[in-house]
């Protein structure tokens, strides 16, 4: 019998293009046959916010950390030459350009392929994000749950 591979991805950035390499390797994974979780944490959690605002009832600090984080994947900034909102305007023109499929839709074929989205619901916490306020089909966990995705993984990668 042929043995199931595994691939775990830890989703700490929230860069666009490191979003992007992580759902690209995502994809390709389970393309090829791999059960996958992108454990988001930390500011890779804003690749899972929805764009519109969702009323929740909030303290300062949270509101705060809503108001100041990117809502969406589309919404995200380069890691590098991001040039004050310019530089995610031409890497997505030149995407268009090459035919590249942009991070969103890459989301939704990492849903459709059961790619397991895991979000920390301990960074959740710290961040005031609410459940509401995420993209719906994600999976929930802390530590304990992405260790026991990654304690059989054949690929595991920081991003």
């Amino acid at each position: 019998m042929a043995e199931n591979k595994k691939t775990t991805i830890i989703l700490f950035s929230g860069d666009y293009d490191k979003a992007m390499a992580a759902y690209i390797i995502a994809n390709g994974a389970a393309a090829y046959g791999h059960d996958v979780t992108i454990f988001h944490t930390f500011w890779g959690l804003n690749a899972l916010r929805k764009e519109n605002q969702v009323p929740v009832k909030k303290g300062f600090m949270e509101k705060m950390f809503g108001k100041m984080m990117p809502r969406g994947v589309d919404k995200m900034g380069l890691s590098k030459m991001n040039y004050l909102g310019m530089g995610p305007k031409m890497i997505k023109k030149v995407m268009k350009q090459h035919n590249a499929m942009p991070l969103p839709q890459l989301v939704e074929m990492a849903q459709e392929q059961d790619v397991s989205l895991l979000a920390c619901t301990m960074t959740m916490d710290l961040l005031g994000l609410r459940k509401e306020e995420l993209i719906d089909g994600l999976d929930y966990g802390g530590v304990a749950a992405y260790i026991g995705e990654s304690e059989e993984a054949n690929i595991t990668l920081f991003i």
